[in-house]
């Protein structure tokens, strides 16, 4: 498999899942800000995850690569099983080698989100928890930015 340095037409994307008391976001993410999430209340499985690399796939415009790490979503007999499809449909995926979340990007937002920019008052309930985290993420590339460079 060639890996391409394309990824909407510059950068690989990063996937992974955030998960706070009783949500979890499934994002991708590329150097240049780009983030295309998905809120979800409730568990993660592969077939969530599935799900929303499926309905990725439908806003690539060119070959992609996203780089995900080795949680067992990700290496599933399900997840391996969509491959094939999700690679003519040009989207490669790109596992990190074992222990090294620190290579994925998006983590780093993860982090950010966690222990930067969620003010205090966010976790005093679950309703403002999810519409902080859901501001967060309307807001990443304007209010919120990671520098990569």
């Amino acid at each position: 498999m060639a890996v391409y340095e394309k990824a909407r037409g510059e950068y690989p994307m990063n996937a992974s899942v955030y998960r706070s008391t009783g949500i979890a976001v499934l994002g991708f993410m590329n150097r240049r800000n780009d983030l295309e999430a998905y809120t979800i209340e409730g568990a993660v499985d592969s077939a969530v995850v599935i799900h929303f690399f499926n309905a990725f796939c439908k806003t690539i415009a060119g070959p992609t690569v996203v780089v995900v790490d080795n949680a067992s979503i990700h290496r599933s007999e399900a997840f391996q099983e969509e491959l094939p499809k999700w690679e003519k449909e040009g989207l490669w995926v790109f596992y990190l080698p074992e222990y090294s979340p620190q290579l994925n990007r998006i983590e780093i937002l993860w982090r950010f989100i966690k222990y930067e920019w969620i003010e205090f008052w966010a976790y005093t309930s679950f309703d403002h928890l999810v519409q902080y985290v859901e501001g967060v993420i309307r807001d990443f590339g304007d209010k919120y930015k990671i520098n990569f460079e």
